[in-house]
Protein backbone atom coordinates (compact mmCIF):
# COMPACT_ATOMS: atom_id res chain seq x y z
CA UNK A 1 0.00 0.00 0.00
CA UNK A 2 1.11 3.55 -0.95
CA UNK A 3 0.06 6.80 -0.17
CA UNK A 4 1.33 9.85 -2.99
CA UNK A 5 1.95 13.25 -1.32
CA UNK A 6 1.66 15.87 -4.00
CA UNK A 7 4.69 17.94 -4.34
CA UNK A 8 6.36 15.70 -1.81
CA UNK A 9 9.39 15.03 -3.88
CA UNK A 10 12.83 14.57 -3.04
CA UNK A 11 13.96 18.61 -2.57
CA UNK A 12 17.83 17.24 -2.89
CA UNK A 13 17.39 16.00 -5.82
CA UNK A 14 15.22 18.79 -7.52
CA UNK A 15 17.87 20.92 -6.21
CA UNK A 16 20.93 19.50 -7.43
CA UNK A 17 19.32 18.72 -10.73
CA UNK A 18 18.14 22.81 -10.97
CA UNK A 19 22.39 23.77 -9.78
CA UNK A 20 23.75 21.77 -12.57
CA UNK A 21 21.08 22.84 -15.08
CA UNK A 22 22.65 26.46 -13.90
CA UNK A 23 26.10 25.24 -14.38
CA UNK A 24 25.63 23.50 -17.72
CA UNK A 25 23.72 26.80 -19.17
CA UNK A 26 26.62 29.41 -18.36
CA UNK A 27 29.35 27.02 -19.74
CA UNK A 28 27.29 26.03 -22.69
CA UNK A 29 27.54 29.71 -23.15
CA UNK A 30 31.05 30.37 -21.93
CA UNK A 31 32.50 27.04 -23.91
CA UNK A 32 30.33 28.10 -27.11
CA UNK A 33 30.67 31.65 -27.82
CA UNK A 34 33.57 32.00 -30.00
CA UNK A 35 32.31 28.94 -32.38
CA UNK A 36 28.80 30.43 -32.42
CA UNK A 37 30.17 33.76 -33.74
CA UNK A 38 32.05 31.91 -36.31
CA UNK A 39 29.27 29.70 -37.89
CA UNK A 40 26.21 31.37 -37.01
CA UNK A 41 27.57 35.27 -36.48
CA UNK A 42 25.10 35.35 -33.48
CA UNK A 43 27.29 34.18 -29.83
CA UNK A 44 24.23 33.22 -27.91
CA UNK A 45 23.08 30.31 -30.65
CA UNK A 46 23.82 27.20 -28.85
CA UNK A 47 22.63 28.68 -25.50
CA UNK A 48 19.44 30.04 -26.72
CA UNK A 49 19.01 25.88 -28.02
CA UNK A 50 20.31 24.36 -24.82
CA UNK A 51 18.09 26.89 -22.88
CA UNK A 52 15.12 26.06 -25.33
CA UNK A 53 15.84 22.38 -24.09
CA UNK A 54 15.69 23.30 -20.85
CA UNK A 55 12.46 24.83 -20.38
CA UNK A 56 10.66 21.74 -22.03
CA UNK A 57 12.75 19.44 -20.05
CA UNK A 58 11.66 21.17 -17.09
CA UNK A 59 7.56 21.55 -18.31
CA UNK A 60 8.10 17.60 -18.66
CA UNK A 61 9.14 17.23 -14.74
CA UNK A 62 6.18 19.43 -13.51
CA UNK A 63 3.97 17.60 -15.51
CA UNK A 64 4.73 14.53 -14.35
CA UNK A 65 5.06 15.31 -11.12
CA UNK A 66 1.03 15.75 -10.07
CA UNK A 67 0.43 12.64 -11.90
CA UNK A 68 -1.10 10.35 -8.98
CA UNK A 69 -1.44 6.99 -11.49
CA UNK A 70 1.70 5.16 -11.73
CA UNK A 71 1.80 5.47 -15.79
CA UNK A 72 5.15 4.85 -15.95
CA UNK A 73 4.20 1.31 -15.41
CA UNK A 74 1.90 0.80 -17.82
CA UNK A 75 1.81 -1.66 -20.33
CA UNK A 76 0.86 0.39 -23.50
CA UNK A 77 3.51 3.24 -22.54
CA UNK A 78 6.63 1.12 -21.59
CA UNK A 79 5.91 -0.40 -25.32
CA UNK A 80 4.76 2.54 -26.94
CA UNK A 81 7.78 4.30 -25.84
CA UNK A 82 10.10 1.25 -26.77
CA UNK A 83 8.00 1.03 -30.15
CA UNK A 84 8.73 4.75 -30.51
CA UNK A 85 12.41 4.32 -29.59
CA UNK A 86 12.95 1.35 -32.36
CA UNK A 87 11.14 3.31 -35.07
CA UNK A 88 12.90 6.72 -34.89
CA UNK A 89 16.30 3.98 -34.32
CA UNK A 90 15.43 2.84 -37.84
CA UNK A 91 14.39 5.84 -39.63
CA UNK A 92 17.92 7.39 -38.16
CA UNK A 93 19.50 5.17 -41.14
CA UNK A 94 17.33 6.69 -43.86
CA UNK A 95 18.36 10.39 -42.87
CA UNK A 96 20.75 12.47 -44.70
CA UNK A 97 24.25 11.58 -42.77
CA UNK A 98 25.54 14.20 -40.50
CA UNK A 99 29.07 14.11 -39.27
CA UNK A 100 29.52 10.65 -41.11
CA UNK A 101 27.03 9.49 -38.55
CA UNK A 102 23.49 8.43 -38.43
CA UNK A 103 23.04 9.26 -35.25
CA UNK A 104 19.54 11.82 -35.79
CA UNK A 105 16.29 12.50 -36.69
CA UNK A 106 16.30 15.43 -39.10
CA UNK A 107 13.01 17.64 -39.53
CA UNK A 108 11.64 20.99 -40.08
CA UNK A 109 15.10 22.19 -39.04
CA UNK A 110 15.28 20.38 -35.75
CA UNK A 111 17.40 17.73 -34.80
CA UNK A 112 16.57 14.28 -32.38
CA UNK A 113 19.06 11.98 -31.26
CA UNK A 114 16.89 8.86 -30.77
CA UNK A 115 19.41 6.73 -28.67
CA UNK A 116 19.03 9.18 -25.57
CA UNK A 117 15.17 8.34 -25.60
CA UNK A 118 16.43 4.55 -26.00
CA UNK A 119 17.64 4.71 -22.63
CA UNK A 120 14.79 5.64 -20.93
CA UNK A 121 12.52 3.10 -22.89
CA UNK A 122 14.89 0.23 -22.17
CA UNK A 123 14.90 1.11 -18.76
CA UNK A 124 11.19 0.98 -18.09
CA UNK A 125 11.19 -2.18 -20.35
CA UNK A 126 13.72 -4.06 -18.29
CA UNK A 127 12.17 -2.84 -15.31
CA UNK A 128 8.21 -4.02 -16.31
CA UNK A 129 9.86 -7.27 -17.17
CA UNK A 130 11.92 -7.79 -14.41
CA UNK A 131 8.70 -6.79 -12.39
CA UNK A 132 6.73 -9.24 -14.07
CA UNK A 133 9.06 -12.66 -13.72
CA UNK A 134 10.05 -11.32 -10.43
CA UNK A 135 9.46 -15.13 -9.23
CA UNK A 136 11.05 -16.80 -12.27
CA UNK A 137 14.06 -15.00 -12.32
CA UNK A 138 15.98 -18.53 -12.34
CA UNK A 139 14.31 -19.35 -15.47
CA UNK A 140 15.90 -18.43 -18.84
CA UNK A 141 12.42 -17.41 -20.70
CA UNK A 142 12.09 -14.84 -18.15
CA UNK A 143 14.97 -13.02 -20.07
CA UNK A 144 14.50 -14.79 -23.51
CA UNK A 145 12.52 -11.64 -24.70
CA UNK A 146 13.74 -8.75 -22.82
CA UNK A 147 17.68 -9.61 -23.66
CA UNK A 148 16.27 -9.95 -27.50
CA UNK A 149 15.17 -6.42 -27.54
CA UNK A 150 18.30 -5.10 -25.48
CA UNK A 151 20.97 -6.73 -27.74
CA UNK A 152 18.60 -5.62 -30.84
CA UNK A 153 18.81 -1.71 -29.51
CA UNK A 154 22.88 -2.11 -28.68
CA UNK A 155 23.05 -3.72 -32.50
CA UNK A 156 21.32 -0.70 -34.03
CA UNK A 157 23.08 2.27 -31.80
CA UNK A 158 26.76 0.53 -32.36
CA UNK A 159 25.57 0.98 -36.51
CA UNK A 160 24.76 4.58 -36.00
CA UNK A 161 27.72 4.59 -35.21
CA UNK A 162 27.08 5.39 -31.22
CA UNK A 163 29.79 2.87 -30.12
CA UNK A 164 29.83 4.73 -26.25
CA UNK A 165 26.29 4.80 -25.89
CA UNK A 166 25.82 1.13 -27.09
CA UNK A 167 28.09 0.29 -23.90
CA UNK A 168 26.59 2.60 -21.78
CA UNK A 169 23.25 0.80 -22.31
CA UNK A 170 24.72 -2.48 -22.06
CA UNK A 171 26.60 -1.74 -18.72
CA UNK A 172 22.87 0.06 -17.57
CA UNK A 173 20.94 -3.14 -18.40
CA UNK A 174 23.84 -5.80 -16.39
CA UNK A 175 23.78 -3.61 -13.55
CA UNK A 176 19.82 -3.34 -13.33
CA UNK A 177 19.52 -7.23 -13.96
CA UNK A 178 22.19 -7.59 -10.95
CA UNK A 179 20.07 -5.57 -9.12
CA UNK A 180 17.00 -7.24 -9.50
CA UNK A 181 19.15 -10.71 -8.29
CA UNK A 182 19.49 -12.20 -11.18
CA UNK A 183 21.61 -15.19 -11.17
CA UNK A 184 25.67 -14.93 -12.47
CA UNK A 185 25.23 -17.66 -15.03
CA UNK A 186 22.48 -15.67 -17.07
CA UNK A 187 24.97 -12.69 -17.27
CA UNK A 188 27.51 -15.23 -18.85
CA UNK A 189 25.13 -15.58 -21.94
CA UNK A 190 24.30 -12.00 -22.04
CA UNK A 191 27.93 -10.76 -21.29
CA UNK A 192 29.18 -13.26 -24.08
CA UNK A 193 27.21 -12.03 -26.78
CA UNK A 194 27.57 -8.35 -26.09
CA UNK A 195 30.87 -8.47 -25.80
CA UNK A 196 31.36 -10.31 -28.60
CA UNK A 197 29.29 -7.62 -30.54
CA UNK A 198 31.13 -4.71 -29.12
CA UNK A 199 34.62 -6.87 -29.70
CA UNK A 200 33.59 -7.42 -33.77
CA UNK A 201 32.73 -3.80 -34.38
CA UNK A 202 35.37 -2.22 -32.04
CA UNK A 203 37.82 -3.66 -34.82
CA UNK A 204 35.83 -2.70 -37.96
CA UNK A 205 36.46 1.20 -37.29
CA UNK A 206 40.46 2.05 -36.89
CA UNK A 207 39.32 5.13 -35.48
CA UNK A 208 38.08 3.14 -32.25
CA UNK A 209 41.55 1.06 -31.96
CA UNK A 210 43.18 4.85 -32.87
CA UNK A 211 41.31 5.93 -29.34
CA UNK A 212 42.45 2.81 -27.47
CA UNK A 213 46.28 3.44 -28.45
CA UNK A 214 45.87 7.21 -27.98
CA UNK A 215 44.46 6.68 -24.57
CA UNK A 216 47.32 4.57 -23.66
CA UNK A 217 49.97 6.46 -24.96
CA UNK A 218 48.61 9.89 -26.14
CA UNK A 219 52.34 11.81 -26.70
CA UNK A 220 53.24 8.58 -29.35
CA UNK A 221 51.35 10.91 -31.97
CA UNK A 222 50.17 14.58 -30.64
CA UNK A 223 49.30 16.12 -33.56
CA UNK A 224 46.11 13.54 -34.54
CA UNK A 225 45.36 11.32 -32.38
CA UNK A 226 46.62 11.99 -28.88
CA UNK A 227 45.69 15.53 -29.79
CA UNK A 228 42.21 16.39 -27.99
CA UNK A 229 43.08 13.88 -24.80
CA UNK A 230 46.09 16.64 -24.76
CA UNK A 231 44.82 19.28 -25.26
CA UNK A 232 41.83 18.58 -22.23
CA UNK A 233 44.62 17.57 -19.83
CA UNK A 234 46.05 21.53 -20.58
CA UNK A 235 42.35 22.69 -20.44
CA UNK A 236 42.22 21.20 -17.05
CA UNK A 237 45.55 21.82 -15.66
CA UNK A 238 45.36 25.37 -16.41
CA UNK A 239 42.40 25.97 -13.94
CA UNK A 240 44.84 25.75 -10.94
CA UNK A 241 42.40 25.70 -7.79
CA UNK A 242 39.96 28.72 -8.02
CA UNK A 243 39.86 28.84 -12.43
CA UNK A 244 40.97 31.64 -14.73
CA UNK A 245 37.37 32.55 -14.05
CA UNK A 246 34.35 32.07 -16.50
CA UNK A 247 34.40 33.44 -20.20
CA UNK A 248 38.20 33.27 -19.94
CA UNK A 249 39.06 30.47 -21.53
CA UNK A 250 42.25 29.72 -23.92
CA UNK A 251 41.24 25.73 -25.23
CA UNK A 252 38.03 26.59 -26.34
CA UNK A 253 39.38 29.06 -29.23
CA UNK A 254 39.27 26.27 -31.53
CA UNK A 255 41.91 24.34 -29.38
CA UNK A 256 39.44 21.85 -27.70
CA UNK A 257 37.71 19.95 -30.34
CA UNK A 258 33.74 19.58 -29.02
CA UNK A 259 34.41 22.22 -25.82
CA UNK A 260 30.74 22.64 -25.44
CA UNK A 261 29.97 19.03 -25.95
CA UNK A 262 32.08 16.11 -25.13
CA UNK A 263 35.03 18.25 -23.37
CA UNK A 264 32.60 20.82 -21.52
CA UNK A 265 34.13 19.49 -17.93
CA UNK A 266 37.57 20.25 -19.31
CA UNK A 267 36.50 24.03 -20.39
CA UNK A 268 34.71 23.83 -16.40
CA UNK A 269 38.17 23.00 -14.87
CA UNK A 270 39.92 25.98 -16.96
CA UNK A 271 37.29 28.45 -16.00
CA UNK A 272 35.77 27.17 -12.46
CA UNK A 273 39.11 25.64 -11.07
CA UNK A 274 39.71 22.91 -9.15
CA UNK A 275 36.71 24.08 -6.69
CA UNK A 276 34.55 24.40 -9.56
CA UNK A 277 34.99 21.11 -10.97
CA UNK A 278 34.51 19.57 -7.43
CA UNK A 279 31.26 21.41 -6.46
CA UNK A 280 29.93 19.76 -9.94
CA UNK A 281 30.91 15.98 -8.73
CA UNK A 282 29.51 16.91 -5.28
CA UNK A 283 26.40 17.69 -7.07
CA UNK A 284 26.24 14.85 -9.07
CA UNK A 285 27.45 12.50 -5.79
CA UNK A 286 23.90 14.06 -4.21
CA UNK A 287 22.12 12.90 -7.25
CA UNK A 288 23.60 9.70 -6.89
CA UNK A 289 23.17 9.75 -2.76
CA UNK A 290 19.61 10.51 -3.53
CA UNK A 291 18.43 8.83 -6.13
CA UNK A 292 19.28 5.36 -4.20
CA UNK A 293 17.79 6.55 -0.82
CA UNK A 294 14.44 6.86 -3.22
CA UNK A 295 14.95 3.55 -4.96
CA UNK A 296 15.37 1.81 -1.46
CA UNK A 297 12.24 3.90 -0.26
CA UNK A 298 9.83 2.75 -3.05
CA UNK A 299 7.02 1.16 -2.65
CA UNK A 300 7.28 -1.74 -5.30
CA UNK A 301 9.74 -3.48 -6.83
CA UNK A 302 9.02 -2.10 -10.29
CA UNK A 303 9.56 1.29 -9.07
CA UNK A 304 12.67 0.82 -7.19
CA UNK A 305 14.33 -1.05 -10.56
CA UNK A 306 13.18 1.84 -12.07
CA UNK A 307 14.75 4.65 -9.76
CA UNK A 308 17.61 2.56 -9.49
CA UNK A 309 18.33 2.35 -13.00
CA UNK A 310 17.53 5.98 -14.03
CA UNK A 311 20.49 6.88 -10.98
CA UNK A 312 23.00 4.72 -11.97
CA UNK A 313 22.45 5.54 -15.76
CA UNK A 314 22.81 9.25 -15.04
CA UNK A 315 25.69 9.10 -12.62
CA UNK A 316 27.34 6.54 -14.42
CA UNK A 317 27.07 8.46 -17.60
CA UNK A 318 29.13 11.82 -15.57
CA UNK A 319 31.33 9.81 -14.02
CA UNK A 320 32.57 8.48 -17.77
CA UNK A 321 32.03 11.62 -19.18
CA UNK A 322 34.61 12.86 -16.33
CA UNK A 323 37.57 9.99 -16.28
CA UNK A 324 37.65 10.38 -20.28
CA UNK A 325 37.98 14.28 -20.15
CA UNK A 326 41.06 14.07 -17.31
CA UNK A 327 42.72 10.94 -19.72
CA UNK A 328 41.15 7.81 -17.51
CA UNK A 329 39.53 6.45 -20.34
CA UNK A 330 39.42 6.06 -24.32
CA UNK A 331 36.73 8.89 -26.02
CA UNK A 332 33.77 7.70 -26.70
CA UNK A 333 31.62 10.80 -27.56
CA UNK A 334 29.26 10.07 -24.44
CA UNK A 335 28.54 13.65 -23.28
CA UNK A 336 28.06 14.78 -19.45
CA UNK A 337 23.96 15.08 -18.30
CA UNK A 338 22.86 18.10 -18.04
CA UNK A 339 25.44 20.08 -18.89
CA UNK A 340 27.26 19.21 -22.31
CA UNK A 341 25.02 20.82 -25.21
CA UNK A 342 22.56 18.61 -26.53
CA UNK A 343 18.67 18.90 -26.52
CA UNK A 344 18.02 15.25 -27.35
CA UNK A 345 20.55 14.22 -23.98
CA UNK A 346 18.84 16.72 -21.69
CA UNK A 347 15.01 16.76 -22.42
CA UNK A 348 15.34 12.43 -21.87
CA UNK A 349 17.69 12.52 -18.87
CA UNK A 350 15.12 15.76 -17.04
CA UNK A 351 12.34 13.74 -18.54
CA UNK A 352 14.06 10.13 -16.68
CA UNK A 353 14.54 12.85 -13.57
CA UNK A 354 10.62 13.91 -13.35
CA UNK A 355 9.80 10.21 -13.21
CA UNK A 356 12.05 9.49 -10.77
CA UNK A 357 10.53 12.44 -8.23
CA UNK A 358 7.42 10.82 -8.87
CA UNK A 359 8.39 7.88 -7.66
CA UNK A 360 10.01 9.66 -4.46
CA UNK A 361 6.47 11.31 -3.59
CA UNK A 362 4.84 7.57 -3.42
CA UNK A 363 5.11 7.14 0.28
CA UNK A 364 4.70 3.32 1.99
CA UNK A 365 1.51 2.90 3.89
CA UNK A 366 2.07 0.18 7.08
CA UNK A 367 -0.89 -2.12 7.33
CA UNK A 368 -3.10 -1.80 10.44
Amino acid sequence: MEIFRSYGFDKPLFFATLALITVGLAMVYSSSSIIAIEKYNNTFHFFIYQLIGTGIGIVLIFLILPIKRPVYQNFYLIHGLLLLSLILLVLCFLMPPLAKTNRWIQFLGLRFQPSELAKISLILFLAYHLNRGKDKLNEYRTFLFPLTIIFLFILLIIKEPDYGTAMMIFIICAIMLFIAGVKLKYFFYFGFLSLSLFAFYLFQAKYRLDRIFAFLAPTQDPQVTGYQIIQSKLAIGSGGLLGVSIGESTQKLFFLPCAHTDYIFAIAGEELGLIGTSAILLLFLIFFWRGLVISLRATNFFSQITAAGITLAIFFQALLNVSIVIGLGPPTGIPLPLISFGRSSLVCTLFSIGILLNISQRKKVARR
